[in-house]
């Protein structure tokens, strides 16, 4: 999901910031081309750092800014479908929650919630399971898998579907609750065979 990667590239340095030095003007410039860049290739592009090899700068007539080639990483983040992912709730609504993925949020639809029927409780802002009496609300910590993932141009138009229905995926005190009865079967039925 999130990864460094280098990259190589010509920068635009504006005459603005010829005050400055060399690598701290070549990097705010970089920060203003490629954060919260959406690439196709890489993913979403959260920070530019450790700028290396800056060549002399290019001055092309009639610009006035000067053009650097270049070396530098960026962390990025890239999720992958079928991937499991780690989050908070950041909204409950009556279709689902929205799960906080990093620079983007994944909406788990109430059909993926659980295998139990979920009402919505608009007043408390919470989905809760009928048989199972758990509850879903915002500040959760849950675990998910990706199962459709639509990366677009932009943070706005991406889409992330996620899924807590599968072993091992849920709020995580659900998850916990479900390990720690795994576990007493184990030692009861081991006790039992005794």
């Amino acid at each position: 999901m999130y990864r460094l990667v280098s990259v190589r590239d010509t920068v635009r340095v504006p005459p603005k910031n010829f005050g400055m030095e060399l690598k701290e003007s070549v990097a705010a410039a970089l920060r203003e081309q490629y954060e919260n860049l959406i690439d196709p290739d890489i993913g979403v592009i959260l920070a530019v750092n450790n700028v290396r090899d800056i060549s002399p700068g290019r001055i092309i007539p009639g610009d006035g800014a000067s053009y650097h080639d270049l070396v530098f990483d960026t962390l990025v983040f890239k999720p992958k479908l079928h991937e499991t992912v780690r989050g908070k709730v950041n909204e409950i609504a009556q279709f689902g929650a929205f799960v906080k993925l990093g620079p983007i949020d994944g909406l788990v639809h109430v059909s993926q919630v659980t295998d139990d029927f979920i009402s919505y409780n608009e007043k408390t802002g919470t989905l809760t399971g009928k048989e199972s009496k758990h509850i879903l609300k915002q500040g959760d910590e849950v675990r998910a898998r990706v199962v459709t993932l639509s990366m677009k141009p932009t943070l706005t138009d991406s889409k992330i579907g996620l899924t807590m229905r599968q072993p091992g995926l849920g709020k995580m005190e659900w998850v916990r609750e479900k390990k720690t009865e795994a576990v007493k079967k184990k030692v009861k039925a081991k006790k039992g065979g005794e």
